[in-house]
């Protein structure tokens, strides 16, 4: 039974998938502007949604830091940019993969 972790790296504005200390999948993400940066630091999941309505795309993956998650978007022109409030943005297909994969629990690093 695979042991996965989520790393989300803010310089190459990636989020990568591991399974103990082995890179399984990296997915490019959209992440916080300047004035609204992503928060750094250790998460959760806390819950999932599908389809979550307004611009959160296909599905919504809450963190324990509230008001923060990762998630589709109806924009993939954003993925790779500093463009959101801090949330972590995916395209679509990629966060549909991601959560098939990863339960509530999961851990989620931050870093710069």
């Amino acid at each position: 039974m695979p042991s996965y972790r989520i790393i989300v790296d803010l310089s190459d504005r990636m989020l990568y998938l591991l399974d103990g200390n082995t890179v399984v999948r990296g997915y490019p993400v959209g992440i916080g502007r300047m004035v609204t940066q992503t928060p750094q630091g250790e998460f959760t999941i806390v819950n999932k949604q599908v389809n979550p309505g307004g611009p959160f795309g296909a599905l919504w993956m809450g963190l324990s830091k509230p008001h923060y998650g990762i998630h589709g978007t109806n924009d993939p022109s954003s993925i790779g940019r500093e463009v959101s409030r801090g949330c972590i943005r995916m395209h679509n297909a990629d966060v549909k993969q991601l959560s098939s994969l990863v339960p509530v629990g999961t851990r989620v690093t931050i870093r710069p």
